[in-house]
Formats: structure tokens, C-alpha cells, sequence
């Protein structure tokens, strides 16, 4: 399992790759100087990683949206399962509700992410976008369009889904480097 993230003031742009073992604790993988999170930038940290004796790819690699991660990892370790941090997509669908009923939305999104399992999460998944999607449909597309991209760590050992969990797992242990 990996997270990546960029270090906002650090130019150029610092890749930072966290793998957790087996057991759960996190470890620093891969540390690259990049132009900017591109897919070149992604595609050399992982030939590095790769050439210092990365054989197997990650079974979920976890980030945002910058799409150069995940172009690079489909083409060096194409089996790898995606997991797109719920904090980021909490906040661009709850943009897409009424201020009033955000409280209430948030309640039901974390519901999804903090399922004691997986089944329980689709099911929640499936009552919030219901539930929302005649009244508020941006908000209900918002959080459907990628579903399966968002449950991808069930497929985990439950030890790992903390770290998965969190806001931005790689915030703390970067926040020196800010």
C-alpha cells in the first residue's frame, strides 16, 4: 500500500511515496525531485524504486487526484487498485449541497468510509446517493462517478484502513519539510 503528496513549498516539487508493511506500520519508500507531480516526475520515482529492487507493484496506491501518479503507476505496475483520499471528495461533493444540509451530508459520507466493512459501505454509498440524487443530482453524480475507486482499500487487511482513513496520511510525517 502507497500514498504520495507533494510538498506545497518545496520547489521543485518534492514526490514522496510511503509504503506500509505487511502489519501496518508506515515506511519512507521513495523521496523524488520533480518539475511539477507529472506523470515523468511519477515515472521516474518508480523507476527508481524499481531499479533498487521494487519487484512487485503496490496493491492500492492512495493520493488525490493528480493524474501524472496515476498514469505513471498504470503503465510501470498496471495491477495496482486505486484509492482516492475521502477528505478531498467529501469536500467537492459536500460544494454541491446547500450549506444548511452539509452537516447531515457529512454524517452520511462518513458513514461510507468508516463501514465497519465492505458491504456495509456500499450499502451506505447506495442509501447516500438515493437518498440525494432528485434533489441534489451534482452532488449525488459527484460522489457516484467513482465508486469503486473510493472502496478500493476494503480489499486491505482491516490493520491498514486507519492509516487510509486519515485526513492526509502523509501530512504529518512531511510537516517538518514545510
Amino acid at each position: 500500500m502507497y500514498f504520495e503528496t507533494r510538498l506545497e513549498e518545496a520547489r521543485p516539487w518534492i514526490l514522496v511515496m510511503l509504503g506500509a508493511t505487511a502489519d501496518g506500520p508506515k515506511e519512507l519508500v521513495g523521496l523524488w525531485d520533480g518539475d511539477r507531480e507529472s506523470e515523468q516526475a511519477w515515472k521516474a520515482l518508480l523507476l527508481d524504486l524499481h531499479r533498487r529492487g521494487l519487484e512487485y507493484g503496490p496493491t492500492v496506491a492512495i493520493g488525490d487526484g493528480a493524474l501524472g501518479l496515476w498514469k505513471a503507476l498504470r503503465q510501470g505496475y498496471g495491477e495496482t487498485r486505486w484509492q482516492r483520499w475521502w477528505v478531498h471528495k467529501t469536500a467537492n461533493v459536500l460544494d454541491k449541497w446547500p450549506k444548511a444540509l452539509q452537516p447531515q451530508a457529512t454524517q452520511r459520507l462518513q458513514a461510507i468510509w468508516m463501514a465497519p466493512d465492505r458491504q456495509r459501505a456500499a450499502m451506505a454509498f447506495a442509501l447516500c446517493v438515493t437518498t440525494y440524487e432528485a434533489k441534489y443530482p451534482k452532488a449525488a453524480e459527484c460522489l457516484a462517478q467513482d465508486r469503486e475507486v473510493r472502496l478500493a482499500f476494503y480489499a486491505l487487511p482491516a490493520e491498514h484502513w486507519g492509516h487510509i482513513r486519515t485526513t492526509n496520511p502523509i501530512e504529518s510525517p512531511c510537516a517538518t519539510g514545510r
